[in-house]
């Protein structure tokens, strides 16, 4: 398991609450639990460096970028201890697991040490056994790569396109397929998190993995309630502003890219 759970006396064995006052408990701890996000397609070089300088700056969790740029950011990275983030299977999750698993394998060879993944949301809703265990083997096989290389994969479910009983189920295949963390949605379609889904999503996971809520996070106030809910790791575009708010300093926000 890749997210520090404090135990507690409730169903899941996780406290939400004394996470969150940890992770707000100043600038540079919450920073540690943001993923520091570019991924929106017109992305330029210089946007992904100062994306990078920004992660480097504040210690964020990772700097998250779309394949393209996974080298530019291992580089501008490099002796920073910042790890860099990637997506892939992304935003759609539709693409076949052989090129999925070929993702995998090219953007951890360039060095990176999050990855994002998409699972299949169409085989998910169409709801036989068969389906359900080509989506875990989807899952799977980027697992079994990525942890070959000690990086750790994060599961985008997208939980705005799910039912209530769907989101249980993928969340049950993520991880049996050996997740690091459930991840809410890419922010590329109908809705972004949700407390009820983080709810969800940690009363599924427990201690076993991390949470992560992505999707229109613009405000401390917006990270506070993911916290309280039980996220472990935020991703937003708005990393700066958010750990600004917390330290008194509101820095404009930035152009929305998806998260």
């Amino acid at each position: 398991m890749s997210s520090a759970s404090p135990l507690a006396q409730d169903p899941t064995g996780y406290n939400a609450a004394v996470f969150a006052e940890s992770a707000l408990s100043s600038p540079a701890a919450l920073a540690a639990v943001l993923d520091h996000t570019l991924l929106k397609p017109d992305a330029t070089r210089d946007q992904v460096l100062a994306l990078c300088a920004e992660a480097a700056e504040h210690r964020f969790a990772c700097a998250m970028v779309n394949p393209t740029w996974v080298s530019t950011a291992v580089h501008a990275l490099e002796g920073t201890g910042v790890p860099v983030g990637v997506v892939i299977g992304f935003p759609l999750g539709a693409t076949l697991s052989s090129s999925k698993r070929d993702e995998a394998v090219r953007v951890l060879k360039l060095g990176a040490h999050d990855v994002d993944m998409v699972l299949n949301i169409g085989l998910l809703k169409s709801g036989e056994v068969a389906d359900y265990e080509a989506v875990k083997q989807d899952i799977r096989g980027v697992v079994e790569l990525a942890h070959a290389q000690g990086a750790i994969v994060k599961v985008i479910l997208e939980t705005c396109l799910l039912t209530f009983e769907e989101k249980l189920r993928a969340a049950e295949l993520a991880l049996s397929a050996g997740a690091d963390f459930l991840k809410t949605s890419t922010g590329f379609s109908t809705g972004g998190a949700t407390v009820d889904d983080i709810q969800l999503l940690r009363g599924a996971a427990g201690i076993r993995a991390g949470v992560k809520a992505s999707g229109g996070i613009r405000s401390l106030a917006d990270a506070r309630a993911m916290l309280f809910a039980g996220a472990t790791r935020i991703g937003a575009s708005a990393s700066v502003k958010i750990i600004g708010e917390l330290s008194g300093n509101s820095p404009a926000a930035p152009t929305s890219n998806g998260y």
